[in-house]
């Protein structure tokens, strides 16, 4: 069993099997533990635009608790490249490793079938790089951007509001299996 954090109401998770799924229904803080995480805390505290967010009040926190999961029952963490958590949770930068045993794998969500590169950091605890299944990377250009009123594209669409929050399939699986693989 795997339990997916602070999923979305209609996430691909909760086609998985194997997965318990914790979304805002659920409530993710009611998780009892015991499991592997794969989490998705709240980002937009976190992010680049985090100046232009409002997050709900108590949100921050959110991530914080999610890093302690990821490094109390093994798994994943997933957030934005550049996101201001990994400072502030003391979180290793791509090529080191932390007390846990956690570190950061940087990747392209488009690899994974996302309709744009949407560049992603992972915390991951408790599987070592040579064990994680393997990584589907892609050469080229995807036809959408991720993008913001601060900065249009006018060379390619931008996706919409949920396609940015959406974990793609393929992405879904492979983060499912890395964290069933951690101990």
């Amino acid at each position: 069993m795997v339990a997916v954090l602070f999923a979305r109401s209609d996430s691909v998770y909760k086609s998985l099997s194997d997965c318990d799924v914790w979304d805002a229904d659920r409530n993710a803080r009611n998780w009892p533990g015991g499991c592997p995480v794969v989490a998705h805390p709240p980002c937009r505290a976190w992010g680049r635009l985090r100046h232009l967010a409002k997050p709900a009040e108590n949100e921050r926190e959110l991530a914080i608790w999610a890093v302690e999961q990821v490094r109390q029952w093994g798994g994943v963490l997933e957030h934005p490249v550049g996101s201001t958590l990994w400072q502030a949770a003391g979180l290793p930068k791509p090529g080191e490793r932390d007390d846990f045993g956690g570190w950061t794998l940087w990747i392209s969500q488009w690899w994974f079938g996302h309709k744009a590169d949407k560049p992603t950091w992972l915390y991951i605890v408790g599987i070592e790089p040579t064990d994680l299944p393997p990584i589907p990377f892609r050469i080229g250009e995807p036809d959408y951007v991720v993008s913001s009123s601060l900065r249009k594209s006018f060379s390619r669409p931008e996706i919409t509001k949920a396609e940015r929050e959406h974990t793609p399939q393929a992405l879904a699986e492979w983060l499912y299996e890395v964290a069933n693989r951690a101990n």
